[in-house]
């Protein structure tokens, strides 16, 4: 079998260059803001996952099939349309705040947010570190 190549790699791109070539300036600033709302609450400096995925903290995994590699733990990237928030808020553990958070929509391993001006900070916030925390990570 061969090898499969993540994309979704840690990387040494500078998080500030990423963020200020995001054209549109509402996702640039919103941007900032959740790079000092992640730091804050994980206590892990923001690092570049991928051409576009702004990350903090890692954990290692392996598939019973051998297949292993590291992964963030939290994260966003400012995509086109919305900010990607890579934060567990799918998870049955939110389910007692996620009707909280304000206008989303959901993906398959994240939420999307057109700005965050359209959510409640503090619910992104408990959702973060919630997600941060996650049992399947292991020990922060």
């Amino acid at each position: 079998m061969a090898k499969v190549e993540m994309k979704t790699t840690e990387n040494e791109v500078s998080v500030s260059d990423f963020i200020n070539a995001v054209d549109d300036e509402s996702k640039r600033k919103d941007s900032l803001e959740l790079v000092k709302i992640m730091e804050e609450i994980t206590q892990a400096p923001a690092k570049m996952w991928g051409p576009a995925i702004i990350g903090f903290g890692k954990y290692h995994y392996k598939y019973d099939s051998g297949r292993e590699a590291d992964m963030l733990r939290v994260g966003f990237s400012p995509r086109k349309d919305a900010l990607a928030l890579y934060i567990g808020a799918n998870s049955e553990e939110n389910l007692d705040i996620i009707s909280n958070l304000g206008k989303y929509k959901t993906g398959k391993s994240c939420l999307y947010v057109k700005k965050l001006s359209d959510i409640n900070l503090d619910v992104l916030k408990e959702i973060t570190k919630r997600g941060f925390k996650r049992e399947q990570f292991g020990e922060v």
